[in-house]
């Protein structure tokens, strides 16, 4: 099993009070107060009238640190943020709240709609991804769709230039390594990996699988987010052909891909670690040690692809990340 080790940015004085091991870089830090709300303005409009309203309302500061609407029939809607769950209207949600925010994400009627939903989310222009609750429809054990929907998720998409400024040098020290990002779900992965794939594209050939279409945000052929000058982008296929893809046709330096969670996304990993290609993902974990609880990240531990592990944490004006590295 491969044993992790602590690497201090260079430079920035690490932050202690994390337990062993502790090395958080200072210059990690202000993720919220760098933060764009243009992500805000774009999720913010495909909600129901008055609940648009009451969030376009809202101060820029709590824009600026927003991070999803929940929307629960026979609840009012919240915004979800740094400091939790607030309510942004006093009438309660209805089923007709939903299916409306439904149509204005997908351009459909919500029945077209929810019969191309059965993986439980639909990702829109700009990067919105809108996770759906309901009553489910199985076939063969598998889910078919989604029908009747109870409650939606509609994430805030993040554009946060500058942000990995205080990783990036000690990231990239003696040539950048096979890297996997860790924090729970919600927790900043998604953002961070973007502004990498920016940073590392400077540098060399950056082949993005995009499988959910949040990275990049795709919209009739070009990229909403800012992905530097050299990153082709792949979207919508999964991980596992969309490697084989990529590696085939675009002769990438780095393959980048979002979240690990399945035995095909392992093999993908596998695949482009066997090419020499270097990699860079994300992974559902709180660090290295809460990985040996599941099964499959234990066997991507004992593969030993990611040489280094960047653990992202909440602190007390944004995001904090600290950087680790795997020794045989």
């Amino acid at each position: 099993m491969l044993q992790i080790s602590e690497i201090k940015s260079g430079g920035a004085r690490p932050l202690g009070g994390v337990g062993q091991g502790a090395g958080i870089s200072r210059a990690g830090r202000a993720y919220y107060l760098g933060m764009r709300t243009d992500g805000f303005e774009r999720a913010s409009a495909l909600l129901p009238g008055d609940i648009r309203q009451a969030a376009q309302a809202l101060p820029e500061r709590v824009k600026a640190s927003a991070e999803e609407f929940r929307l629960r029939a026979g609840s009012p809607p919240s915004l979800l943020g740094r400091e939790g769950e607030r309510r942004l209207a006093p009438r309660p949600v209805t089923p007709g709240d939903l299916d409306a925010l439904l149509v204005s994400a997908t351009r459909a009627s919500a029945h077209t709609a929810l019969e191309s939903v059965a993986s439980g989310f639909v990702t829109v222009r700009g990067g919105c991804r809108v996770g759906l609750c309901g009553v489910v429809s199985e076939s063969e054990g598998r889910v078919m769709t989604i029908r009747r929907l109870t409650s939606a998720a509609l994430r805030i998409p993040r554009e946060a230039l500058g942000c990995a400024d205080g990783l990036f040098p000690a990231l990239t020290r003696g040539g950048f390594e096979d890297t996997l990002l860790l924090s729970p779900p919600g927790g900043g992965k998604t953002t961070l990996l973007r502004e990498l794939i920016r940073r590392l594209s400077e540098q060399m050939r950056v082949s993005l699988l995009d499988e959910r279409g949040e990275v990049a945000g795709v919209w009739e052929g070009t990229p909403e987010f800012d992905l530097g000058p050299r990153t082709d982008v792949l979207t919508g296929a999964d991980k596992c052909s969309g490697a084989a893809m990529l590696l085939r046709s675009m002769n990438p330096e780095l393959l980048a891909m979002d979240e690990i969670t399945s035995p095909e996304d392992l093999e993908a990993a596998t695949l482009a670690a066997g090419c020499g290609v270097k990699l860079l993902a994300s992974a559902h974990a709180l660090g290295p040690e809460d990985m040996r609880r599941r099964g499959l990240y234990v066997r991507l531990l004992e593969l030993g692809i990611f040489r280094r592990f960047v653990i992202i944490r909440p602190g007390p004006s944004g995001r904090e990340y600290e950087l680790r590295e795997a020794k045989a």
